[in-house]
């Protein structure tokens, strides 16, 4: 008589057992991949903790071992996300908008005036690229709610862990964005003005908040997104279509930057900046 002897099935094919430590890992890895394809509510109710079993491929039994509690997984999950809590730069984007913008006007770097134009212009399509960005993106979404979640956690440890988390995350992408402004107003020979008593850390610090509070009015109010004045500030060259965020953001830019009075535009450096604007990378910032 033969001996049909089937091979291990379910948990049985496991190679190994694995460790706590890498059933937690692949755990919260999971679930975080869930919320970032479908980005976070201020719950996580939409987040099944079968769904994250079943999709870490670990043991129901090492799972329940390491949590003995749903809730416990989620306060572990919310500190997760909470310290990769930095959205996908939009610096890439950014800076082929610029060089876009730049080739389209070669000459607005010739006077002080057009060179106005040019820093305008650059802020009227950057807010809308950025804004769009914001508004589309999962990752913005979870960002964006994990700061709500935070409001509404109770007093106590996991409070301050998260809240230490999320802080941890927006200075390192605050930063990010600084040194891009560095580079940027550097090459355009602009300063913050001396008088206010302010750095390039206030000016996108307001910036960035004036952008995150439109895209959460905007997720209320529809017509914000699509709001547009014909108008031109800030030293545009003529009437465009503005957009609420790029007048917002292009405003505060404009109270806290002037020309820097101690750089001479001479052919020279004409041709050096715009040979740098139009070869602008990620990388250079």
């Amino acid at each position: 008589m033969t001996d049909h002897r089937q091979g291990p099935s379910g948990l049985g094919r496991r190679a190994r057992r694995l460790s706590d430590q890498e059933t937690e890992r692949r755990m919260l890895a999971a679930a975080a991949a869930m919320v970032q394809r479908t980005g976070l509510t201020v719950s996580l109710d939409h987040i099944s903790f079968e769904d994250v079993i079943r999709d870490a491929d670990v043991a129901r039994s090492a799972v329940y071992r390491r949590w003995p509690y749903k809730d416990l997984f989620f306060s572990d999950l919310v500190k997760e996300l909470a310290r990769e809590a930095i959205p996908p730069a939009l610096l890439d984007d950014e800076y082929e908008l610029i060089r876009r913008v730049v080739a389209g006007h070669l000459d607005w770097l010739e006077t002080p005036e057009l060179r106005a134009s040019l820093v305008s212009e650059l802020f009227r399509q950057a807010a809308l690229l950025d804004f769009e960005a914001f508004c589309r993106s999962p990752e913005w979404r979870t960002y964006f709610a994990l700061h709500a979640t935070f409001m509404s956690l109770a007093d106590g440890e996991l409070r301050d862990q998260v809240q230490a988390a999320l802080a941890r995350s927006e200075e390192a992408r605050l930063a990010r964005i600084v040194r891009g402004w560095q580079y940027l107003t550097g090459l355009l020979g602009y300063r913050v003005r001396p008088e206010l008593g302010a750095t390039l850390d206030t000016v996108v610090t307001l910036i960035d908040a004036t952008m995150q509070g439109i895209v959460i009015m905007a997720l209320a109010i529809p017509g914000m997104a699509t709001h547009r004045t014909i108008a031109a500030p800030f030293g545009a060259a003529a009437p465009e279509e503005w957009s609420l965020p790029a007048l917002g953001t292009a405003s505060i830019a404009a109270a806290f930057l002037e020309p820097d009075p101690a750089i001479e535009w001479d052919s020279e450096r004409i041709a050096r900046v715009r040979q740098a604007l139009t070869e602008i990378t990620a990388a250079e910032a």
